[in-house]
């Protein structure tokens, strides 16, 4: 229907969202808190020392921040899975055929499009069934402006933190602007790119009831890779981090310790370039651990900020406030760390900004040129730095 097809795909990606949030909740408190008492246990039993801290810092607090988020993510590739095997998106594909082509885009490009809802890596892949060049080269360059899993658990975390009433729609809302920006973005690469498109042609596969095996199968297949995930980039990324945080030691306390390691001084550096952005240093590290995997920006974060955890809650208790009612003790963390005008910002840079190494090499893969993978990558970081200065600047002056 052209009248109900866009409000009702709008509402059930609402829908989806709020069910991230209010679904995956119990869930991940659950886990937050169970990774809290591993982490008392750990500090507990064994003796001070670098180990320790490396357990209890680095393992413990990189990885658990982001197992956290897994309910949510395994409850947005459940509700792609029913949208996919119910038939319902190769109908949208074909609804937004026409609008696809003002745009310089092709019906078939709406698949890859949500696909990149997931990763971005298998919807750049997906791309091979769009006959016109023109259309392909064009859905791959902003296919990086879907937001991916990945970047799911740090729009959880900081949407929970600062909008904890309005989740979903902060949620649905950096989605949509991600959205807006590969249209806006298509329709310039579109008067660059002069090539003839081929009418679109696409079976349209029957209506049907997803079998519960299947969704479970797509859904635990997702869940694995992110373990999997969690168990080599990310265990090895959080150990990374915290021994670049932890050397060269000091005795001058955590916070000197951290400003004036390795990291610390890796982050002070671009710090110029994203300080207009209202970033501290340890934000933009996150920002740089997040171009291997966008996963290690929470963990980043998490290692990053563990150390003022004890000084955020003696300061929410001796204040007698519900100001940092949040789910997990990052988010509250961060609440208290971070102004709402740079928590926004970050989102928006967060949500264009480099993709990560895997959609790189991607992007080479399938164009055969690493121009075009730099050209992508380049574009995406100039996009990200404008969109998230403007976003500083109107939080700041509206919020």
């Amino acid at each position: 229907n052209k009248w109900a097809a866009f409000p009702i795909f709008i509402f059930l990606l609402y829908l989806i969202f709020q069910s991230t949030f209010t679904l995956g909740n119990y869930p991940m408190n659950w886990i937050d808190w169970l990774v809290g008492q591993l982490g008392d246990f750990v500090a507990n039993f064994m003796k001070d020392g670098w180990l320790k801290d490396l357990l209890v810092d680095g393992v413990i607090a990189g990885v658990g921040s982001v197992l956290v988020f897994l309910p949510n993510i395994l409850i947005l590739y459940f509700f792609l899975s029913i949208m996919e095997d119910s038939g319902y998106m190769a109908r949208a594909a074909f609804i937004v055929d026409k609008l696809m082509h003002r745009i310089g885009l092709h019906g078939k490009s709406f698949i890859p499009m949500v696909m990149g809802f997931g990763c971005n890596v298998p919807a750049i892949m997906a791309t091979r069934a769009i006959e016109s060049r023109k259309s392909r080269l064009i859905t791959i360059a902003i296919i990086p402006f879907m937001s991916c899993a990945g970047r799911l658990p740090i729009f959880v975390l900081l949407a929970g933190a600062f909008f904890p009433h309005n989740s979903a729609l902060a949620l649905l809302g950096i989605y949509f602007l991600g959205v807006l920006m590969a249209i806006l973005s298509a329709v310039v690469l579109s008067r660059f790119i002069k090539e003839d498109d081929l009418p679109f042609v696409m079976e349209l596969p029957p209506y049907r009831v997803p079998t519960g095996k299947a969704i479970w199968r797509h859904t635990w297949e997702k869940g694995k890779q992110y373990l999997e995930k969690m168990a080599t980039t990310i265990l090895i990324g959080s150990v990374v981090i915290w021994c670049l945080g932890y050397f060269p030691r000091s005795e001058k306390g955590t916070e000197y310790q951290q400003e004036h390691s390795y990291i610390g001084q890796l982050g002070k550096a671009v710090s110029p370039a994203l300080e207009p952005l209202g970033f501290s240093w340890k934000m933009d590290i996150g920002l740089l651990t997040g171009i291997v995997a966008k996963e290690l920006v929470v963990s980043t974060l998490g290692v990053m900020y563990a150390s003022d955890e004890p000084e955020v809650a003696e300061a929410v208790e001796a204040s007698d406030t519900d100001a940092l009612a949040a789910d997990t003790q990052l988010q509250g963390t961060l609440a208290r760390s971070v102004s709402l005008p740079a928590a926004v910002a970050y989102m928006v840079f967060i949500l264009l900004y480099f993709p990560c190494i895997a959609t790189f090499v991607a992007i080479k893969n399938e164009t055969g040129k690493w121009r075009w993978a730099i050209a992508v990558c380049a574009y995406t970081m100039v996009v990200a730095w404008i969109a998230a200065f403007i976003g500083y600047h109107l939080t700041a002056l509206f919020l």
